[in-house]
């Protein structure tokens, strides 16, 4: 009995990695750098490259709550059996893999989040309504907000038309966030803290004065440098700041991502195997399909859906970065795909001609997200039944 439930648990640890390898390939190592790329601002190999080390970084760093949530809010009653756990990661990894190979972007979130439920309540676990519409709020507004305000950041950019002194006060914004996302590193053991708090509490008094004065100056530091990248040669430093940008959504997908591979097998080791070793566990799965896989997807997405130059490629970068954050803050998990699929739609539709928008494009990734929901919902019901009525 012992042995074969150690044989199901390196079965799963296995489906877990093939997981966070498709991840990688896919949504967390293709969507970062791809409005880059489409800016080019850095070629296809060097970006899959990076963009695997960043989330890499973000997993280790800021994988836990996403993690926790989707191995242990995602039903009521009963945790995920090796065996279901084993079945969920199957299922989504095979269908997010067939979308990498497809060349059309499967929403992760959708598919991994459909097979735990569905393998769940096929388990007789109970439903988590409460997190289903904390988790549906966030999808739906995705593509109103991510785009809306990529939309209007490119317009804005457009119609004023004076990068240098426009695009620092975009790099403030990103300050103020940078400032604020909570990192493991600064917390006391068990505990992620941002760098405007862990300031503030070493203080110990004047705490919110504190607090708000380095998200100031962080703000300003940011937008300063940037400010005399710009001086200098105004297409460098848009070019520095794209990169720059990128970065830190490759980071924040690392982060959130790791959650989606590595999340089912937190009940089956529970307290046995430190988080941060399953994080790296699963950071490692990401490097590797990000440098082996990604490439593919990031051309696909920089190229296929809008014809993007550099300030577009900064108007649909910010918003991304903002909503990740936001999703790995509350532990939601999130589509990639969506996020960044929807800020360049809407940044390219700030263009006069539409930013080479393809309607077709996004129709059948649209019809691709819910359809991956609905089919790792289903198949995960089934299939679980199934391997548990032959086991």
């Amino acid at each position: 009995m012992a042995g074969a439930g150690l044989a199901v648990l390196v079965v799963a640890a296995v489906a877990s990695l093939f997981m966070a390898w498709a991840i990688g390939a896919g949504s967390s190592g293709s969507t970062p750098f791809a409005p880059a790329v489409g800016a080019n601002a850095i070629t296809v190999m060097r970006a899959g490259f990076i963009v695997g080390i960043l989330g890499f970084a973000g997993a280790v760093f800021q994988g836990a709550n996403v993690s926790e949530a989707v191995g242990s809010e995602l039903l009521v009653g009963a945790n995920l059996s090796p065996l279901a756990a084993t079945t969920a990661l199957i299922i989504a990894a095979t269908l997010v893999a067939v979308g990498v190979f497809a060349g059309y972007p499967i929403a992760t979130a959708f598919t991994v989040t459909g097979a735990v439920v569905g393998t769940g309540l096929a388990m007789g676990a109970g439903p988590a309504w409460a997190k289903y519409q904390q988790i549906a709020t966030l999808w739906v507004l995705v593509p109103f907000v991510g785009g809306g305000i990529a939309y209007a950041t490119a317009r804005g950019l457009r119609s004023i038309d004076r990068d240098t002194e426009t695009v620092p006060v975009l790099a403030a914004v990103v300050g103020v966030i940078l400032a604020n996302i909570q990192f493991v590193f600064l917390g006391p053991p068990g505990t992620s803290r941002s760098l405007a708090r862990a300031a503030a509490v070493s203080v110990g008094q004047f705490e919110l004065a504190v607090h708000a004065g380095v998200t100031l100056l962080t703000a300003l530091v940011v937008a300063g440098v940037l400010y005399q990248d710009l001086k200098g040669d105004p297409e460098r430093g848009q070019r520095h700041f794209l990169l720059a940008l990128g970065g830190l959504v490759a980071f924040s997908a690392g982060g959130s991502q790791v959650g989606l591979a590595v999340g089912p097998l937190l009940p089956l080791v529970g307290g046995d195997v430190p988080l941060t070793y399953v994080l790296v566990g699963g950071g490692i799965g990401l490097l590797v399909g990000s440098w082996t896989g990604a490439p593919r997807m990031i051309k696909a997405i920089s190229q296929d859906y809008s014809s993007l130059g550099p300030r577009r490629s900064i108007a649909a970068l910010i918003p991304s970065f903002a909503i990740a954050q936001t999703a790995v803050f509350f532990g939601i998990p999130v589509s990639f795909n969506e996020i960044i699929v929807s800020a360049i739609v809407g940044s390219g539709y700030a263009a006069s001609t539409g930013g080479g928008v393809s309607k077709r494009k996004m129709l059948f990734t649209v019809l691709a997200w819910v359809a991956s929901l609905a089919l790792a919902l289903g198949v995960g019901y089934g299939g679980f039944l199934a391997v548990d009525a032959i086991l």
